[in-house]
């Protein structure tokens, strides 16, 4: 038996669509998590998380397993085939030509449960048309009604009497996570989190919330551009976060800690600078970052500075963020509420720096657990305040 710290990882080796997969996961980390947040296969979607609703159906070793009741540590040295695998768009399997044909899907979050399950079900020699609706039970639908699914399945099982195709997908070209890690071959070990790529990517989609900040600052902009032209100093000026390593290129090592109640996260991760106009005084920089525990956060900053006529500065903040695994748990409000309070307490950082020519104290202000708590202050006075509206305009 094999004792980890709570917050440890261990090293473990999947092969994933016919490709060897070593990562570091934490032991409480899900097959489902690691599938979407470390390899990028978002395809694996998660739903309700207690095994009920079959959206997060794979094969671990050929046969359906739900990826959300799985440890990924449960899985070493299993081979795991995900929607992803079944086939691709330029080769598709003839259970998603078949979905395809019989407008099987509507919203398409249970399409690649429903293809998984079917896959096994077919694969598995089981198939009989009179119990098929039961059979496929297992994966829950609300917007088809059923009836094209069932019609794809028993086409296919019509179409190939002899057995179901195997996945068409062995090998992907690359599993890029979605925070920009190309997963390695067999026997290559994942890099530390702390050590991570060169590149930020950004997911694809919409951000799990949108902020815009603007914060009146009594410091000259010409000080305060200083500032977010040192990005040494600008990190001081984030909460709970520190520059560990400047790579060159504009590229930076960071590092951050947030804590709220059970959830403790430590953050490693990269900041590009990709736009810096000092005649403008407007920066953009893609960051991402994630801890051990499989959670991930990226981020695309924009910074904008101008001149008041009264000698301050206007100073504007927004940010596109995207989270994934523990972090996400949060919610869009909440993570709302924070990236704003975050925000205003890095715009107060650096009016100080401009004006006395320093890195701000890292003790200065409230750190990242108070802002987090604030948030959370902020957020029940709303709903009690919603909810005394609402008493009082039914008692009258």
């Amino acid at each position: 038996m094999t004792y980890v710290a709570a917050d440890g990882t261990l090293d473990v080796t999947l092969t994933v669509n016919g490709r060897a997969t070593t990562l570091a996961v934490a032991p409480r980390t899900t097959l489902s998590d690691v599938l979407r947040d470390r390899l990028g296969l978002t395809g694996t979607h998660v739903g309700c998380e207690h095994g009920v609703c079959g959206m997060c159906t794979v094969l671990v070793d050929g046969e359906a397993a739900r990826a959300c009741l799985l440890f990924a540590v449960q899985c070493e040295g299993t081979e795991i085939t995900t929607v992803e695998g079944l086939g691709s768009a330029g080769d598709q399997h003839p259970l998603q030509q078949a979905f395809s044909h019989h407008h099987a899907l509507q919203c398409g979050f249970c399409t690649p449960g429903m293809l998984m399950s079917s896959y096994d079900l077919l694969a598995g020699g089981t198939y009989d048309e009179a119990t098929l609706a039961e059979d496929m039970s297992g994966v829950l639908c609300r917007c088809t009604g059923y009836r094209g699914i069932l019609a794809a399945v028993a086409d296919v099982a019509a179409t190939h009497p002899e057995g179901v195709p195997a996945p068409r997908a062995g090998v992907p070209a690359a599993l890029v996570g979605r925070s920009g890690v190309a997963s390695p071959g067999a026997g290559v070990e994942s890099p530390e989190v702390g050590e991570g790529p060169l590149a930020v990517t950004i997911p694809s989609g919409p951000p799990t919330v949108t902020v815009e900040v603007e914060s009146a600052l009594a410091s000259p902009v010409d000080d305060v551009w200083a500032v977010l032209a040192d990005f040494e100093r600008l990190a001081a000026c984030l909460p709970g976060a520190e520059m560990t390593a400047d790579l060159g290129d504009d590229r930076y090592r960071g590092a951050a800690k947030v804590t709220l109640g059970p959830v403790s996260l430590a953050f490693s991760g990269l900041a590009h600078v990709v736009e810096h106009d000092p005649s403008a005084h407007v920066m953009r920089v893609l960051a991402q970052g994630a801890d051990r525990g499989g959670s991930s956060t990226q981020a695309v900053i924009r910074l904008a500075a101008q001149a008041r006529d009264d000698g301050g500065t206007t100073l504007r903040a927004g940010a596109d963020v995207y989270l994934s695994g523990r972090i996400a748990q949060f919610g869009r409000a909440l993570a709302g509420d924070v990236s704003r309070r975050m925000f205003e307490q890095f715009a107060a950082a650096v009016d100080e720096a401009a004006r006395t020519g320093e890195a701000p104290h890292p003790s200065s202000g409230p750190g990242p657990v108070r802002l987090v708590l604030a948030a959370l202050r902020a957020r029940l006075r709303e709903v009690w305040r919603v909810r005394g509206v609402g008493r009082r305009t039914w008692r009258s």
